[in-house]
């Protein structure tokens, strides 16, 4: 097991070493990779340093080397969050950010402090004492803590962000990898305070051993994620898809918002946008002639619907009309969607059970 859990260090060291030459190497690359991306693969490559010049001794069987690894726990967190703000809400980069690093920053000191700056003998009269122990739980509990902390954040954003495209999009766009990333971190996580109550109460060895796959598993994950900026960035430039113009606040009246109620309705009815299939809140607002702000809250306050739900609205009815003609019986259910404005199954099937209270096959059967 322990051999098996060196050579992923090794690969995990060579290929954050390969990641970071690509980077300062390719301008290409440079410009089109999230920022925090190099941040992560520079954190997990500390973090592997120390537990490389621990396994080949090139400075002598020194326990202290290893403990440099400890140097990124509190590093992992803020980066996770800075990575998804900027990813979902195309937050770049400023100096006020560094303040997520104090933390580690100040753990990192101690950590030097407490484990590498004493002397062998007092190492060892350390953890004779069994102060070695209470201190390792302690810095361990801190930064696993910490880490959790900000994921909770990062998850909060990512169902933030899922809720604004609802409200600015009539389509779903592909979030699952980014969703898959959190879950994994969220897993590694989960387990981290299993080990973590077992180092404190079951058998330490054991707990020793996991934690240190628990850490080269988050590390893989991210460098999996790194190689993926790289090679898919479209993936993470989630945030370009929700973008739209500022406008100042809505100063509709009431009856205003009754007219322009009845005027949507009648661009629906008659010029029927909701057979875009990518059709998006913005360009509604500009075929009625007013800002973005206003048609939301016409959504809100006349409509009671997001954008999503009421576009999804219109393009049933339309595929209902549809199904019922002749022409329809050389389609297929889906390719009826897809003529009424539908650009995914999933959100078809899920959209007209959620409206009609049936499937679609369930609904024509009953007719």
């Amino acid at each position: 097991m322990q051999n098996f859990l060196n050579q992923l260090v090794y690969f995990g060291y060579l290929q954050s070493l390969f990641l970071i030459f690509i980077y300062l190497f390719s301008p290409t690359r440079r410009k089109t990779l999230n920022q925090y991306l190099i941040v992560f693969v520079l954190v997990l490559t500390v973090g592997l340093t120390g537990r490389v010049l621990y396994m080949s001794e090139v400075f002598g069987k020194n326990f202290k080397l290893i403990t440099i690894s400890e140097f990124a726990i509190l590093l992992f967190g803020a980066t996770i969050y800075l990575f998804t703000r900027s990813s979902l809400f195309d937050k770049r980069f400023s100096y006020r950010d560094l303040v997520h690093y104090i933390p580690g920053v100040v753990y990192i000191i101690l950590i030097t402090v407490f484990f590498i700056i004493p002397t062998k003998e007092a190492y060892i009269a350390k953890y004779k004492s069994g102060q070695l122990l209470q201190m390792s739980i302690w810095f361990a509990g801190v930064g696993l803590l910490f880490n959790i902390t900000y994921w909770v954040l990062s998850c909060r954003l990512f169902f933030a962000f899922k809720k604004k495209l609802q409200n600015e999009l009539s389509y779903v766009v592909k979030t699952r990898f980014f969703l898959t990333f959190l879950i994994a971190i969220g897993a590694c996580l989960l387990c981290w305070v299993v080990v973590y109550l077992m180092s404190i109460y079951g058998n330490k060895f054991i707990a020793q051993t996991t934690r240190q796959a628990l850490w080269l598993s988050i590390a893989l994950i991210i460098l999996l994620i790194a190689y993926y900026g790289m090679t898919a960035p479209d993936l993470f430039r989630l945030a370009s898809v929700v973008k739209t113009k500022k406008y100042a606040h809505s100063r509709l009246s009431q009856k205003d918002l009754d007219q322009l109620k009845y005027k949507l309705e009648q661009l629906m009815e008659n010029k029927k946008p909701y057979l875009n299939r990518k059709l998006l809140k913005s360009e509604l607002a500009g075929l009625l002639g007013v800002s973005n702000p206003e048609v939301a809250r016409l959504l809100n306050e006349r409509i009671g619907m997001t954008f999503f739900e009421y576009v999804n609205y219109y393009r049933i009815k339309e595929f209902i009309a549809l199904a019922q003609t002749e022409e329809a019986q050389k389609f297929t259910i889906f390719g009826i969607a897809q003529e009424a404005g539908f650009n995914s199954k999933t959100t078809f099937n899920k959209s007209f059970k959620k409206l009609m209270g049936a499937s679609p096959s369930e609904y024509f059967a009953k007719k």
